[in-house]
């Protein structure tokens, strides 16, 4: 078993043990996880803590890099996204846990129709690493509304998320961009946090929604405004109007906006995992722990759903790590028995 001493800069020093896979070229891992955002490095200071030989590959591409802050996770509340990482990343490196900046381009699963194949991973800088179990946490991308302003304010005062963000913008006057019928939902959600709300259906058209859809809106107070937005009005570097295409400016201080999410599930269709259409992308099958229909393989974060949030993908992290080192603990000593 290997030792690893490392010194936080806390000063406090901790021995992380590796678990040995037997391996000498420095190749070989126990786990391998993709991400290194909230579910990636959750689960790899479980890992850690539980001896296993873990690599965590991250890309440096965050969901919520455009905050300034992140809001609802008890005792971090407030606290910045970067800080948050660099917190995480010293506390995984405090195991042994090693990380790695790049890009995972491809996996490939030896011995198929087992459950306990090694998984191959193939590096952007062309290197091969193996391991014995393989998470998935690359999270999704955001793709926001063209219209002018929206990509350049997102995160500051362009906004998709009230639980998120809602407390800091309370009681100014709110806009929100409808992209679908659905965008309903999030104009009346946001109506928890501000009585000044209204609705740019932009290109949905007014017949788009139901009679239910208006007698709510109404109900909330949310004005409905058809026509097509064409730009964001900025002064003084802060969101002040909405223009439309007919040249009438709307002001506002806050635009909400429902941005198309795109799940990152390139590697998880490669080993075939099973995916599951919804309204908003595909996504794998897992079970309670995060375990895809493939054998060895999980998947957390906002890998499994466009909803996760921090403290949500920290959560699953968590325990897709915990049922691997169950998982691996029952593989040797079945090995054990068996010899």
């Amino acid at each position: 078993m290997e030792v690893v001493t490392m010194t936080g800069k806390s000063g406090k020093t901790r021995e992380g043990r590796a678990h040995g896979t037997g391996r000498t070229d420095g190749t070989g891992y126990d786990v391998v996880v993709v991400g290194g955002g909230a579910a990636g490095l959750s689960a790899a200071l479980v890992l850690g803590r539980a001896r296993l030989r873990t690599l965590v590959v991250d890309a440096g591409e965050p969901r919520n890099a455009p905050s300034s802050h992140m809001q609802g996770y008890l005792s971090r509340d407030g606290m910045s996204p970067a800080a948050f990482l660099a917190a995480g990343r010293e506390e995984i490196a405090g195991y042994g846990v090693e990380l790695l900046t790049g890009r995972v381009t491809d996996v490939t699963r030896n011995g198929a129709g087992t459950s306990d194949a090694e998984v191959a991973v193939l590096l952007d800088d062309g290197r091969t690493v193996r391991a014995r179990r393989l998470i998935v946490a690359t999270g999704l991308k955001d793709e926001l509304p063209a219209v002018p302003g929206v990509a350049e304010r997102f995160g500051r005062d362009v906004l998709h998320c009230p639980f998120c963000h809602g407390w800091e913008v309370r009681d100014q006057p709110f806009g929100v961009l409808a992209s679908s019928a659905m965008s309903v939902h999030q104009a009346l959600m946001v109506s928890r946090w501000s009585k000044d709300v209204t609705f740019f259906l932009h290109t949905v058209a007014e017949e788009e929604l139901s009679d239910q859809d208006l007698r709510r809106l109404a109900a909330a107070g949310v004005g409905v405004v058809p026509g097509e937005v064409a730009e964001l009005v900025v002064e003084d570097d802060r969101l002040t109007g909405v223009r439309l295409t007919d040249g009438s400016v709307h002001a506002r201080s806050v635009l909400y906006v429902g941005p198309r999410p795109v799940p990152r599930t390139g590697l998880l269709e490669r080993l075939g995992a099973e995916l599951s259409e919804t309204p908003f992308g595909a996504y794998p099958v897992v079970d309670p722990t995060g375990l895809t229909s493939v054998p060895g393989v999980w998947a957390a974060g906002n890998a499994v759903g466009f909803a996760e949030q921090v403290v949500h993908a920290a959560s699953g992290g968590y325990r897709a790590a915990a049922a691997i080192v169950g998982d691996l603990l029952m593989a040797d000593l079945d090995a054990a028995v068996a010899a």
